[in-house]
């Protein structure tokens, strides 16, 4: 009996087929505030919390949906630092909460009724006791990025981490400072990761008519 072709069995398609692999684009800051305006109108409490959170924090988003209320608060008042281990490194990685995501955050708490000990985003579904790695990417694509009309395709939860360390490097091009919020080990890391080195590249030779 001759062995099947794997290579052409449905069932052994590679995960990425048919999708755009890659580095995902950071926002912009206007659809920064184009989709936090949009959640503040329609009332998405959890959802504006979560979004003002992802982008402040710079976490992974298994580490983000992870985090305990205790995380972010003591009692009744947010912190305006916090820290975290790390489940990829198992490296602590401390991040600055602003005032607009500390407002966010305790509307949602007080709304929830979350106690200290309780998951930040408990999850509606049974099987898990908080917000999934797969709940958060359906939220960021079906809420988030299709709500300002940008490609899913170029978006997904690591635009969230990127956002706030793209602007800062382009803000004070301080590789170290981004290293340090990222939580990599290596330099190396933070300029692959925000893609640096094309997009200084790219902005120079913009500058040069021929």
């Amino acid at each position: 009996m001759q062995a099947k072709d794997r290579s052409t069995s449905p069932s052994s398609a590679p995960w990425n087929k048919g999708k755009i692999v890659g580095q995902k684009r950071p926002f912009k800051l206007q659809e920064v505030w184009a989709i936090r305006i949009r959640l503040q109108l329609a009332s998405r409490t959890r959802d504006l919390a979560l979004f003002d959170l992802a982008i402040d924090s710079k976490l992974r988003g298994c580490d983000l949906v992870a985090l305990r209320v205790s995380d972010v608060a003591h009692g009744q008042s947010l912190l305006y630092r916090a820290i975290v281990l790390q489940r990829k490194t198992q490296r602590p990685v401390q991040f600055e909460i602003t005032e607009p995501t500390r407002a966010a955050v305790a509307v949602w708490i007080a709304k929830a009724g979350l106690r200290q000990n309780d998951y930040l985003f408990p999850s509606r579904k049974h099987d898990s006791p908080h917000l999934s790695t797969r709940q958060y990417a359906r939220i960021v694509d079906r809420w988030w990025v299709r709500s300002i009309d940008l490609d899913p395709a170029e978006y997904g939860t690591h635009t969230l981490r990127r956002t706030k360390a793209t602007l800062i490097y382009k803000r004070t091009k301080n590789l170290r400072a981004v290293q340090l919020l990222l939580g990599h080990t290596k330099l190396e890391s933070t300029v692959r990761y925000l893609g640096i080195e094309v997009d200084d590249a790219l902005a120079i030779a913009e500058q040069i008519e021929v």
